[in-house]
């Protein structure tokens, strides 16, 4: 397979119809590792935002089990995608997310902004430390992931384009964001866990890596310096290196898709394994669609579908979950 095979594929693709394999190319064979970092940035966004960092920080998960809940966060996005968001795997990780974030009580303008790092954190990345920039159907294939995410916890107001994501991101991180020390601690506890990869004698220089590729407002918002700009220009530079390097290597075997590799599941998981421990004793609810269908007197039952890990959860209330 040529390097731009898949790019000539995708380009023939329908993104309304076809964005759960966009995604899935995009993931697990493109750009996998682009991709990992695009969310994790994205996901570093919402530190500096008080209203989020401090009931992250409330919860002690970041400084109790910061690897657990970095991987959880990896493979209930992971558990949604792998079989395409309508299916059964994918709609119980859905259930399972919105029976986590349904303890809280979140703004929905905070659970649109986070969707909205999802969408244009990896498009930033990827368009800066690719080896190719994403193409239009690629690009439309992450906004109506964002779209259908937002459909399955919930939130309401998803835009419709990719510029609305941007501009809903950028219009919000400028009324939000603002130093809390709850922001540095977890963004401390995060870099942590990012650290802990890497041989002990490596740790400062990632550390200092990281905080070169994030922008002023974001660091000022968790509560560092601005980096030197030596610092900026290495990272850039190194990255930029590894993307030409990317580009002359062959295309990845499609029987050789990327999957996440969780530290904390060395054996393996089940979907009732991802989140807090008090999460499974919650009860599972429809999904605003599922509820939508049983007041329409659907005879789908969703609900009762067994999840991932092979249990058949009780049904829920319909009540309409809310989620992030």
């Amino acid at each position: 397979m040529g390097r731009y095979s898949r790019l000539h594929e995708i380009r023939r693709m329908d993104p309304a119809r076809d964005y759960a394999e966009i995604l899935r190319l995009i993931s697990q064979y493109e750009f996998p590792w682009d991709y990992r970092q695009g969310v994790s940035v994205a996901f570093l966004r919402d530190y500096g935002v008080p209203r989020i960092s401090v009931l992250l920080d409330r919860t002690q998960e970041f400084e109790r089990a910061g690897q657990k809940r970095y991987d959880d966060t990896v493979l209930i996005g992971y558990e949604m995608a792998a079989d395409g968001f309508d299916s059964e795997r994918g709609r119980a990780a859905a259930r399972h997310l919105n029976r986590i974030h349904g303890k809280y009580s979140i703004p929905n303008e905070d659970f649109r902004y986070v969707l909205a790092t999802t969408v244009v954190g990896p498009k930033r990345w990827i368009d800066r430390f690719g080896w190719r920039p994403l193409c239009a159907q690629e690009v439309q294939a992450l906004v109506e992931t964002g779209r259908k995410m937002a459909a399955v916890m919930g939130i309401e107001g998803a835009p419709d384009t990719y510029a609305g994501f941007e501009r809903l991101l950028d219009s919000y991180e400028e009324r939000m964001f603002a130093y809390d020390p709850a922001n540095r601690r977890v963004a401390n506890a995060t870099f942590r866990v990012m650290a802990s990869w890497y041989p002990r004698p490596l740790r400062p220089l990632v550390a200092r890596f990281s905080l070169a590729l994030l922008d002023d407002p974001l660091l000022r918002a968790l509560g560092f310096r601005p980096q030197p700009r030596w610092a900026q220009a290495s990272a850039s530079a190194a990255l930029r290196l590894r993307a030409r390097c990317v580009r002359r290597l062959p295309a990845r075997p499609r029987r050789f898709p990327s999957r996440p590799q969780p530290r904390s599941y060395p054996f393996g998981w089940r979907l009732d394994d991802l989140g807090p421990h008090w999460a499974r004793n919650r009860p599972l609810e429809p999904l605003p669609d599922e509820a939508d269908g049983a007041a329409g007197g659907s005879s789908r039952q969703p609900a009762a579908a067994p999840d991932s890990s092979g249990r058949t959860p009780a049904p829920g209330s319909r009540r309409r979950a809310r989620n992030s």
